[in-house]
């Protein structure tokens, strides 16, 4: 499927609606961060940290789609602001993991988008909810390789 050619059945308007929705995704995020004292880069790296629990710098980096250098310097960031510390990794002391250190309350910030979504999500029967769930996690990993995609394509660039 090209860009140009949108999948049958999809109605009319649909490509104005998910850019919206991605839109009003990323205005949230800035918005948020803004409100954390942080980089949007930064709260969406803590946010994937505290969902994992503890990660490696490379597993970081692959799951923000950023580069390994910019990946150092943003757990560096987040280590001086203490939302972070490096730790031993148990199983092979010689690598370095990075868990979230318990420190900022993001209820108050979260809070405003969980009720309006929550509200949202109340419309749906549970059958609806679970095509949407579904849909949530496989745009995730669409959306992550898509920005490998553009981060690699942004390198070669940059190479010539």
């Amino acid at each position: 499927m090209s860009a140009a050619t949108p999948p049958a059945g999809m109605p009319p308007g649909a490509h104005e609606t998910f850019r919206r929705y991605l839109d009003a995704m990323t205005a949230h995020a800035q918005a948020a961060a803004d409100a954390a004292g942080m980089h949007p880069t930064d709260w969406a790296a803590l946010s994937t940290l505290n969902l994992a629990g503890r990660l490696t710098s490379g597993e970081l980096a692959e799951r923000t789609g950023l580069t390994t250098g910019a990946t150092t310097r943003l757990i560096d960031r987040l280590e001086r602001a203490g939302h972070v510390r490096r730790v031993a990794d148990p199983a092979d002391r010689r690598r370095v993991l990075v868990e979230p250190v318990p420190k900022l309350d993001v209820d108050p910030i979260v809070s405003p988008a969980r009720q309006r979504l929550g509200e949202v999500f109340q419309g749906y029967r549970p059958e609806e909810l679970a095509v949407l769930f579904d849909y949530f996690g496989r745009a995730a990993d669409a959306l992550l390789a898509a920005t490998h995609e553009v981060r690699a394509d942004t390198a070669r660039r940059a190479a010539r």
